[in-house]
């Protein structure tokens, strides 16, 4: 059975998974830096990419609108993926990354950038679509 909560308890679960989710998204452009760093190993590169690809992405498996699913979704996806990049990174890199994304942080948002991500992602789902049908009708 499932309790509802009461509308005070749910605004406050709100403002901490949003509080929670905006803190992880504060990292996305240190794994950014650290993926661009040649010191970084190629699997680590690869993996924070996707980890990059995925927060800085318009497009969410569960959209944020939806009240408390919406960034759980991200906090569970995101969290071990920005901690397993972090913690792969080598230390010097990470503290590299850091100082650049502080930097970069002040410049205003790029719409080049958001458009990028989501003509990949529409490439990507594109890309699945045909994989799949070529898989189900043979």
């Amino acid at each position: 059975m499932v309790v509802p909560l009461s509308p005070e308890t749910e605004a406050r679960l709100v403002r901490l998974l949003k509080t929670r989710t905006d803190k992880l998204a504060a990292h996305a452009l240190t794994v950014y830096y650290a993926a661009r760093d040649p010191r970084t190993p190629i699997l680590v590169r690869a993996m924070a990419l996707l980890v990059g690809a995925y927060l800085l992405s318009p497009i969410d498996l569960i959209p944020d609108v939806i009240p408390v699913l919406g960034y759980v979704d991200d906090l569970l996806v995101l969290s071990p993926g920005v901690a397993l990049v972090l913690r792969w990174t080598p230390p010097e890199v990470v503290e590299s990354a850091r100082v650049r994304a502080q930097e970069a942080a002040r410049r205003p948002t790029s719409y080049v950038a958001a458009t990028f991500i989501v003509v990949l992602w529409l490439l990507v789902a594109w890309w699945l679509t045909q994989w799949v049908l070529i898989l189900v009708h043979g």
